[in-house]
């Protein structure tokens, strides 16, 4: 019961916390409480305007159609933010700083769900780095087939290429604080493929004769679509890793943490909307699931536009696989400078083995749509949406009216059953696909 009683209110609600030095920082390898929240906002930017953004018009917008797909982008951005803002409220709950997912999960309900909670976030970013090295690659052919098409270079060789790549950039690059100017880099590789492709789409729209906006397959084949598509929408705005983010952030960190969120979910989202409507109004049903394969235009502005989507996702990887990095380098007691023969011989065994890992299996499977939607299903739905709506209804079960705690209870029960059909939806995909393209394809 002391313990229950030590929980119930969150410091941050109050800020009295911090203001009588009685939150907890744990220890940790990385920096914290050293950003700005425009410097967060930004790499919260990032991750929405990845390179994934050149898929939505094709993963979400095809299988949903104009009406469904517009109101369900919109309904998924509240509700991201809504889910995202419980969470970052909760970061300094009990008087600690819960500076990683688990942490928060293993603090409100016990040992078992610190478990789970790391099993489920780990699945979720190994996925997402999976998705970012297909991304890498695929912008890697869509150069070389832009100049030399001759089936030569295979898809999986620039895969490998990709992963090499991400693999330096993490040896190079020791913690998510010290992307820094990189950020910069990567919000201008993002304007130079979203611009692009943006731009081409409407110029080749506007001379194409009517599309063809009607969903594609047979009655049972759109019902899986539909579900796997609706795990995209939430996926495109979800990190599941929202602690360690805010983590970097100076004090104090929920105020600092909710401009950060306003940020991405008003101007951020701007060109996430602007590139996945303008591809689909242009292309219609016929949209693939890396717009650049549709875009006719000068080579060079392709090849551009395909190079900045290369660079950005070995940018935006990075960030992404940050929290396994802090974990290890944690662990392992990997401290110091980053410089330090040691701890750079430790990030290249363990992080270059890591990454080459997921290479090998983003070249293996390399279904882009398929395995954005089988991260949203089995991940993204019962981190930020299931775990984060029970997670504040146990944490504030004293302070919410009957109404309030009904309502939570509702979002825990609704994707909860959508988190379900959505994995069920995903794998037959996955399935599908297998039988069509044999592995190490060349897509």
């Amino acid at each position: 019961m002391g313990r229950e009683r030590g929980q119930i209110e969150l410091s941050s609600q109050k800020g009295q916390s911090l203001k009588n030095g009685a939150v907890e920082s744990p220890d940790t390898a990385h920096q914290i409480s050293t950003d700005s929240w425009f410097q967060v906002g930004f790499v919260l930017t990032t991750g929405i305007n990845s390179a994934y953004v050149l898929g939505y018009s094709g993963t979400v917008m095809v299988p949903l159609g104009w009406i469904p797909g517009v109101v369900g982008l919109i309904l998924a951005t509240a509700i991201s933010l809504y889910a995202n803002a419980l969470v970052a409220r909760l970061h300094e709950y009990g008087g600690k700083r819960h500076i990683r997912y688990r942490d928060l999960a293993g603090f409100v309900y016990g040992k078992k769900a610190y478990s789970l909670t790391w099993g489920l976030q780990y699945v979720n970013l190994f996925m997402i780095n999976t998705g970012y090295i297909i991304l890498a690659g695929s912008a890697l052919k869509a150069v070389y087939v832009l100049f030399r098409d001759d089936h030569e270079m295979k898809l999986p060789y620039f895969i490998a290429i990709a992963g090499f790549v991400c693999a330096l950039f993490a040896v190079c690059i020791p913690h998510l604080s010290a992307l820094g100017i990189w950020l910069g880099f990567s919000t201008g590789f993002s304007l130079i493929y979203i611009v692009v492709a943006t731009w081409l789409s409407l110029r080749d729209g506007m001379k194409s004769p009517a599309r063809d906006y009607s969903i594609p397959g047979t009655s049972t084949s759109k019902i899986f679509t539909t579900i796997g598509a609706v795990a995209n929408l939430v996926f495109s705005f979800n990190t599941g890793m929202l602690p360690e983010i805010q983590a970097t952030i100076k004090q104090p960190v929920v105020k600092n943490m909710m401009r950060a969120l306003y940020f991405q979910f008003t101007v951020g989202v701007l060109p996430l909307y602007l590139i996945t409507f303008a591809g689909y109004w242009a292309y219609g049903s016929s949209t693939e699931t890396y717009l650049m394969n549709n875009v006719n235009g000068p080579l060079w502005v392709k090849a551009a536009a395909n190079i900045s989507a290369f660079l950005q996702s070995v940018i935006a990887l990075h960030i992404f696989a940050s929290p396994m990095y802090e974990y290890v380098d944690t662990k392992y007691g990997i401290t110091g400078s980053a410089r330090n023969i040691k701890n750079l011989s430790f990030r290249v065994l363990v992080r270059g083995g890591y990454l080459a890992f997921n290479t090998l299996v983003s070249a293996l499977l390399p279904f882009l749509g398929d395995f954005m939607s089988l991260t949203g299903a089995i991940s993204t739905f019962p981190l930020t949406f299931i775990l984060a709506n029970h997670m504040y209804l146990v944490a504030m079960k004293h302070q919410l009216t009957s109404l309030q705690t009904l309502w939570h209870w509702l979002n825990v029960c609704f994707f909860g059953l959508l988190s379900v059909a959505a994995t069920v939806a995903a794998l037959r995909l996955i399935a599908v696909d297998s039988k069509t393209y044999h592995v190490f394809a060349d897509l």
